[in-house]
């Protein structure tokens, strides 16, 4: 066919019923097993607002913990910034299997299903289906809504998902010829944020009446434009979708393609798909019981976690972040088998992605609730570095060069320190050192911009050209260069704990210095604040290279080294007054990560009262239970208002809520704030005791008198008992260590 078509398969089913939901509760039969926790998770939280990335860029997906696949309505063609979801929207087009992992990375493989009756509509502008949230039901593992058919008549859709299976059920009532179709691929977008900027990739289908079967592939991948330009890859995603009924017709349209009452299997080769079909929804598994299957993984998770003292609102939100934060990183192989996209290769090995952001407070977060995943996730990053040549930045089947900084290096010292140790250790050394020593490819004449092209991989671009010699990177060289050069101490900080728990002892000494000296080679002692500056050693402008920032907040991202931060800003009472500063002038921004630890600060300045005002203030300002959360009382606020970030901004919530966080993440080391509920109780699968952390009438109380730490690490269980106050204290007006819990 003509470049630039896609094709479409037609299949005719025809199914009667007068059944119609009317409630936004699942029916009692997509309720089991029983579990309170998991009744409390909202999908729909975070998703509302009218701009494209609303209140959150969440999506009410359908899938089970760290899944490859979510299935999700298809409101809108997302892209870089667009959701495929959107509360605001009236009408549905189909139904996607999505890989997107956040919405500021682009789609990759999708599979697309839409029902439909009478004349066949496959351009998404023309299939669009009235649809009434009265009508929809959203949970971690099932989604229903009712959609008014364009010709008259309703289809009822429901579906479920296991990690690489959708599974979906359509009931057609009072409609013309019903029929699904499946769309293979679609125009891509290739520029990011110009959804003018097309291409056009050749999708393929085969039809099998026999086996009533649809498979082919879709090599259609949003960000391919951003691939490091030695490293252009091959690769497609194929899909394998399996009906219950025969073909009544069949054929295809170009635009779309088709399928019905359908299973349709997603993987990385034809085979695999067919293969992960066949395992994860045998032939004869009702929709009921893969519901249940998939419910089940999500109680055995959030089960574990009982909180006391929390209204039904704030239950929802919780829960809510605790199924976010669950969603990623997110499963690539099968069956220990991964589709590589660096060599095009089939590998053996565990296989993830969506690490982005993680290493502020999810990666901790993980390690607590389900540290069985962690060994298989650093290998994970291992496998990249060792056919990609680097660790994963912010990969999508292949790096992206989106966003800055080696954090994997942060990941992996992380999980070392606090004693994972299944995977290879001489491996992770030698991709740590790697990111801390080797510059990229032209590093004195590539600036590398976000999403430039053509260029090689980013890593630490900058490394060479000033920083290894006079401890910046210089903004004429480099975009976004003062906030380079704090990731790059940062993840140097992270080295030098790698090196030693590695026993490296010159490395650590190296690198430890290097951290700390980094920083402070672009602190203004004019101004007090972080400020750019090019080769020559002046200052640049104060708003020149940041990265999702400003001076304010950058100021403050010395995380590893606050009491130098304290020293130099005056002192305790200074610092004090500086956050004050920056708080009361509204230059705290929440919605992206570099700020997320600034309000812990108080604490280790001797101020921790202060800390808990800000940290229940922010709780209040950018976390409800609402759709769009458009009201400013308590847990009723605007969520969100950027994005998730692959379960940062759910895990600053969950640590604050238990009242600690870490700070300074590869320290394993936990700042004190304030807990928000009389008790919350978490069984840890790797302890022999659970965490419990008691803080009665901590809902009204938000101070803290005194707290008590058994002698427990956190990640073995213990107990931690706060003493609260309706007045500021003068707890936590001492040394680092008093306001600081081991890990």
């Amino acid at each position: 066919m003509a470049r630039g078509s896609l094709l479409s398969l037609i299949l005719l089913v025809v199914v009667a019923s007068t059944d119609r939901l009317h409630s936004r509760r699942a029916p009692a039969a997509f309720c089991q097993p029983p579990s309170k926790a998991v009744d409390h998770v909202d999908p729909l939280i975070g998703n509302g607002g009218y701009s494209p990335n609303g209140s959150g860029g969440m999506i009410p997906s359908t899938a089970p913990p760290f899944a490859m696949t979510r299935w999700v309505a298809q409101t809108r063609l997302n892209r870089d910034s667009i959701t495929l979801y959107n509360y605001s929207d009236t009408t549905i087009h189909g139904f996607q299997g999505t890989h997107e992992p956040a919405i500021w990375m682009g789609e990759s493989g999708s599979a697309i299903v839409v029902p439909g009756a009478g004349t066949v509509r496959s351009k998404f502008e023309d299939r669009g289906m009235n649809f009434a949230h009265a009508n929809e039901t959203s949970s971690a593992s099932y989604y229903t809504v009712v959609l008014d058919a364009i010709e008259g008549g309703t289809i009822r859709t429901e579906q479920s998902a296991t990690s690489r299976v959708g599974h979906m059920r359509f009931t057609f009532e009072d409609t013309q010829t019903p029929y699904v179709l499946l769309e293979a691929t679609r125009a891509q977008v290739s520029a990011f944020l110009n959804p003018k900027v097309l291409t056009y990739p050749n999708g393929t289908i085969t039809i099998d009446p026999a086996a009533r079967e649809v498979s082919g592939s879709n090599p259609d991948r949003h960000n391919f434009v951003v691939d490091p330009s030695h490293n252009k890859t091959i690769w497609s995603a194929f899909f394998v979708a399996r009906f219950d009924q025969d073909f009544a017709s069949y054929g295809t349209v170009q635009n779309g393609t088709i399928t019905e009452d359908a299973k349709v299997g997603g993987g990385q080769a034809a085979v695999g798909a067919r293969a992960n079909l066949d395992k994860e929804i045998p032939d004869g598994t009702s929709l009921e019981r893969t519901a249940y299957n998939t419910r089940k993984q999500w109680a055995e998770k959030l089960d574990r976690i009982q909180i006391e003292g929390a209204s039904e609102a704030q239950l929802e939100t919780i829960y809510t972040e605790v199924f976010h934060t669950l969603q990623y990183p997110s499963e690539q192989d099968k069956d220990g088998k991964y589709y590589s996209g660096y060599d095009n290769q089939v590998h053996s090995g565990n296989s993830y992605t969506s690490y982005s952001d993680t290493f502020h407070a999810e990666w901790a977060w993980l390690m607590l609730l389900t540290p069985e995943r962690i060994p298989g996730m650093v290998q994970s990053m291992l496998q990249d570095y060792k056919e990609g040549g680097w660790l994963p930045m912010w990969k999508n089947i292949v790096e992206t060069n989106v966003m800055i900084g080696t954090h994997s290096d942060s990941l992996v010292a992380e999980a070392v320190f606090k004693g994972f140790r299944d995977f290879d250790l001489d491996t992770a050394w030698e991709a740590v050192h790697k990111d801390a020593t080797v510059p990229p490819n032209n590093d004195v004449t590539t600036s590398y911009y976000d999403r430039q092209l053509n260029v090689g991989y980013e890593v630490r671009a900058g490394l060479s050209s000033v920083y290894a010699t006079k401890g910046w990177v210089a903004t004429d060289i480099h975009s976004e260069a003062a906030s380079r050069t704090f990731d790059y101490a940062y993840d140097d900080y992270a080295v030098s704990v790698l090196s030693t728990a590695l026993n490296k002892t010159d490395d650590a000494e190296f690198f430890r210095a290097r951290a700390l000296s980094a920083p402070w080679t672009i602190f203004n002692n004019d101004t007090g604040f972080m400020q750019a500056r090019p080769s020559n050693g002046s200052w640049g402008a104060v708003t020149a290279g940041w990265a999702e920032g400003d001076k304010w907040a950058y100021t403050f991202d010395v995380v590893h080294d606050v009491p130098t931060l304290i020293e130099k800003r005056g002192g305790n009472q200074s610092f004090v007054n500086f956050l004050d500063e920056h708080f009361n002038g509204g230059h705290n921004d929440h919605t992206n990560e570099p700020p997320h630890h600034i309000p812990y600060l108080y604490s280790l300045a001797g101020a921790a009262s202060k800390s808990q005002e800000r940290i229940r203030e922010i709780a209040t300002d950018n976390y409800n239970n609402s759709i769009n959360g458009l009201q400013r009382s308590l847990w009723r606020a605007v969520i969100h208002l950027s994005n998730e970030d692959c379960g940062q901004m759910s895990a600053w919530l969950i640590f604050s809520s238990l009242g600690f966080y870490p700070v300074n993440p590869v320290s394993a080391e936990y700042v004190v704030g304030t807990p928000f509920f009389d008790k919350i109780t978490i069984d840890l699968s790797a302890a022999k005791h659970p965490l419990v952390v008691t803080a009665s009438d901590a809902p009204k109380n938000p101070y803290v008198h005194s707290v008590t730490v058994n002698d427990i690490d956190i990640a073995s269980g213990g107990h931690i008992n706060f003493k609260m106050s309706s007045t500021p204290q003068s707890w936590g007006s001492g040394t680092l260590a008093q306001n600081t819990t081991r890990y």
